[in-house]
């Protein structure tokens, strides 16, 4: 019964999905709200829109009719496919867009459409067939070079103006626009209130914070228009996104990173030649990958600032530890990260979209503790020494395997069962897993999100960062190789810490962060909250603790005070060296010693 995504794999990556019906039997009453009203999924105007996941009922609805799930790479087919079919059009202010699709559909059958705005209206058009897109191609001109001189790349972005602008503005009509970012902090909390429990609001940030469907088919769409430039130079190369845009995960906002792939070409040439000769083109050798690498993505860098509509400021990064090259694609607005043929990055990201798709309740966790993060100032946009989104993400899903019964497998289980086609291994690490979905057993853990919201703070709020790391391939804590303030495994490259980053003051904060939130969801309860009017439950978490109300953090002080100071007397009593128990030593309980931790930061 527990909060299965069911046979909707792909459901996860497009548009508003709603809540599982009812919560699962068994888990504890939920914190923050009266006891009794275990209900998740309850009604409520705020609820209602929250993300699509198949619960206890529809998991078995889904079992009866045996629906398969889609694996990563499947849907990345779809989705690169999908937008190879795919214009973007820049629209006039006064727009009818009747007139505008019965124009488009004289060039051929329309599959999908819709309105966005960003520096002025755009439409992303999907066509059925890749040919209509030649065809609306071959009616378009060439802007007329007034003030400047134009390149003469055809590129699928285009320009509509209207030709009477006077007598078809008369016959605008109202526009659906697509939100293309999340809603601010202050407004989600006001939605958050009017939620009926914990495991609701932590659905309803999901839904309000996830990338929609049309934003993930804008960043498909600005991938296909950098193969674009790349196929120039190498026919056979395609570009492909990973990481938070694809691994389930993603913001609305959130950049795109995008890498260059060359592995069609290396399969092209692994094909056994027919003949009586053995066959080769004859290429460029270089003495290093790396260098390969660099001089590919500068010639791309500078054919995208020279030639490419809408690629604005162009930064080629090329003696980073992975080169890459970022620019902003003005038209979705979207900063653009791309790199080459990173693969044990893209196998991140299939990792993550499977965890993402056996249960409902990892995103939902994930992204709460994300924004949560963000709120207090955990995390950031700049790179520094704070903890990133992906280390907080791998925390996450390191503390669901630690969970009685785990909710999600273990690195090293999902090894098990990869067959031989999951078999890969890149630059000497073993990167095997299983691909397919159905292959991996559900779980039978049945706790609500709330619980599992308090328990990730209480866990992370007492784990021994001194001497303990975070391994999910293992699924357990083990010492630390080296002395870094916190040491999380990489999943596939094993002599990597991805959280090297981070320093000791930073993990401090987020230590006492994590005890005060945990404090919070303990002690708060939702109808003292609904009398007094103020945030409850996840809100309240999302109100830096500074800023709240000074009386009632002062009394809240107060009273974890005098609890801290009753609770480090009554333990220096019972270590007392003249008491004869102890044989005249001074010894501390690990209570104490987290307590003494407490007052030193």
């Amino acid at each position: 019964m527990a909060h299965r995504a069911g046979g909707r794999a792909l459901s996860l990556l497009r548009g508003p999905l709603r809540l599982p019906g009812a919560a699962a039997a068994g888990g504890r009453a939920e914190r923050g709200q009266p006891r009794g009203q275990v209900r998740p999924g309850s009604s409520g105007a705020a609820v209602q829109r929250a993300p699509q996941a198949a619960g206890p009922e529809e998991a078995g609805e889904d079992a009866g009719v045996n629906t398969r799930k889609k694996t990563f790479a499947e849907v990345q087919t779809e989705r690169l496919e999908q937008a190879e079919r795919t214009v973007l059009i820049k629209c006039p202010p006064k727009l009818n867009e009747k007139k505008l699709l019965q124009y488009l559909s004289s060039h051929g059958n329309i599959k999908s459409h819709f309105f966005f705005e960003n520096r002025g209206i755009h439409a992303l058009i999907e066509f059925s067939e890749k040919n209509s897109i030649a065809s609306l191609q071959d009616a378009i001109g060439v802007p007329s070079a007034v003030e400047y001189h134009v390149v003469p790349f055809k590129s699928r972005l285009f320009t509509f103006m209207l030709k009477n602008p006077v007598s078809q503005a008369a016959e605008e009509t109202p526009l659906h626009l697509s939100p293309q970012s999340h809603i601010p902090v202050q407004e989600l909390i006001e939605k958050l209130c009017h939620a009926d429990s914990i495991s609701s609001q932590m659905y309803v940030l999901l839904n309000e914070y996830q990338l929609t469907d049309e934003n993930i088919k804008l960043r498909y769409l600005v991938c296909s228009l950098v193969q674009d430039f790349a196929r120039a130079y190498f026919p056979d190369s395609t570009v492909k996104p990973f990481g938070s845009s694809v691994n389930t995960f993603g913001k609305l906002g959130c950049d795109v990173d995008m890498f260059l792939d060359f592995r069609d070409t290396q399969k092209h040439a692994e094909k056994t030649k027919k003949g009586p000769f053995d066959m080769e083109y004859q290429m460029k050798r270089l003495p290093s990958e790396r260098l390969a690498t660099q001089k590919i993505l500068s010639v791309v860098g500078d054919c995208l600032d020279n030639f490419g509509p809408g690629c604005v400021s162009i930064q080629k990064i090329l003696n980073a530890r992975c080169p890459l090259v970022k620019f902003s694609h003005q038209p979705t607005g979207f900063q653009c990260d791309l790199s080459v043929s990173n693969s044990i990055a893209i196998r991140s990201s299939e990792l993550l979209y499977i965890y993402g798709c056996l249960d409902s309740r990892v995103r939902a966790l994930v992204f709460s503790v994300r924004c949560w993060a963000r709120v207090h100032g955990l995390t950031n946009s700049i790179p520094g020494t704070w903890i990133t989104n992906f280390s907080l993400t791998m925390m996450v899903m390191f503390f669901l395997q630690r969970r009685s019964p785990p909710i999600i497998p273990t690195l090293d289980q999902l090894k098990e069962l990869a067959d031989q086609k999951d078999k890969l291994v890149i630059g000497g690490y073993d990167c095997s897993f299983v691909s397919d979905l159905s292959k991996i057993k559900c779980t039978n853990n049945t706790e609500t999100l709330d619980v599992l919201l308090g328990d990730f703070f209480e866990y992370y709020g007492n784990f021994d960062f001194r001497r303990n790391s975070i391994n999910l391939r293992k699924g357990k804590e083990v010492n630390k190789p080296e002395s870094s303030p916190l040491y999380i495994w990489n999943p596939f490259e094993q002599d990597l810490n991805i959280s090297k980053n981070v320093n000791q003051p930073q993990l401090e904060k987020f230590v006492a962060m994590a005890r005060e939130s945990a404090w919070i969801l303990r002690k708060e309860e939702k109808a003292q909250q609904m009398t007094n009017k103020e945030p409850w439950g996840l809100a309240a978490l999302l109100i830096p603790f500074g800023k709240s109300n000074s009386n009632k953090m002062k009394n809240r002080m107060k009273g974890i005070g005098s609890e801290t100071i009753r609770n480090l007397l009554d333990s220096l009593k019972l270590n007392n060296p003249n008491n004869p128990k102890n044989g005249g030593k001074v010894t501390f309980s690990t209570e104490t010693e987290q307590l003494i931790f407490c007052f030193r930061n």
